[in-house]
């Protein structure tokens, strides 16, 4: 399939940096939300994003300006029935997910693919959930979406030849490298990223060390970028729970625990950098 039109449902974090990263690789965006307000503050975003990339000198003000011109917001779902694409970027629980790929079913054309960002949950169960399972694949990206190349493809039982290599050369108009990846929990990036962040929260929970501490040891001992803990900010402690619980659930192992200190700040509302507060206190 040609695509041309590609439909982004979620304007938070993953999704705005899904739109940009389509926009900004010359397709035609749709950036939906639940509310006006949500899709309009995603395209924003985009566009504070894209004036650093001005400042910096990486692009003109011009650039900027087509970019921004190729999004166009929506809160109403309907407004993706002209999408040769539809990619999902909304919160990390299947029987929602699942509830919007049945819904985008029976909006979209017969043939469009309908694609999952989830970082954990089974493709082939949120497929099934419409009557086209040979269209449906994941996507997923990794954050912050315009810098990261890396995006796991993964097939669900029923995901087409075509559809996946459809899907594979679109990564790759996006400057992006795909990878192929299996339909099990958490797939392949998560199954080995959660775990770490997880036992990081464990040394934290028991005393072992503060969280600068445990962040220093990672990122000056074994030369990761950011610490586990920063990282569990920077991605939301709501979806890292959300993530362990699958991988859980999924997979039985107990390893995939998630620490009770996490619970406890998700119930608090302590989600990380997008709420202000979680291993660390961000200001604004």
């Amino acid at each position: 399939m040609n695509f041309k039109v590609i439909g982004v449902v979620g304007a938070g974090q993953m999704g705005s940096g899904i739109a940009h990263a389509a926009a900004a690789s010359g397709f035609d965006v749709i950036l939906n939300d639940t509310t006006a307000a949500l899709a309009e503050r995603g395209k924003e975003t985009i566009d504070r994003n894209l004036e650093r990339g001005v400042l910096k000198g990486k692009m003109s003000p011009e650039e900027k300006g087509s970019i921004l011109n190729r999004i166009r917001v929506s809160h109403h779902t309907a407004d993706l029935k002209d999408s040769d694409l539809v990619v999902e970027a909304i919160v990390e629980n299947e029987m929602v997910k699942r509830d919007l790929f049945a819904h985008l079913d029976d909006i979209c054309r017969p043939g469009v693919i309908l694609a999952t960002n989830t970082s954990s949950i089974s493709v082939t169960r949120i497929a099934a959930s419409t009557k086209r399972p040979g269209r449906v694949i994941g996507m997923h990206f990794m954050n912050p979406v315009p810098v990261m190349k890396l995006v796991e493809i993964i097939r669900g039982i029923a995901t087409t030849d075509e559809t996946f290599a459809e899907i594979r050369e679109l990564a790759e108009k996006m400057g992006k490298t795909p990878v192929e990846v299996n339909d099990f929990p958490g797939f392949v990036s998560n199954r080995v990223l959660m775990p770490m962040i997880n036992e990081a929260m464990f040394c934290l929970y028991e005393g072992v060390a503060r969280p600068e501490a445990i962040d220093t040891v990672m990122k000056l001992g074994m030369n990761h970028p950011m610490g586990p803990l920063e990282l569990a900010d920077f991605i939301g402690l709501d979806t890292c729970l959300s993530i362990l619980r699958t991988l859980h659930s999924g997979l039985g192992d107990d390893k995939y625990r998630p620490c009770p200190l996490l619970v406890k700040m998700v119930d608090a509302g302590w989600l990380g950098k997008k709420s202000g507060r979680g291993f660390y206190v961000y200001a604004g």
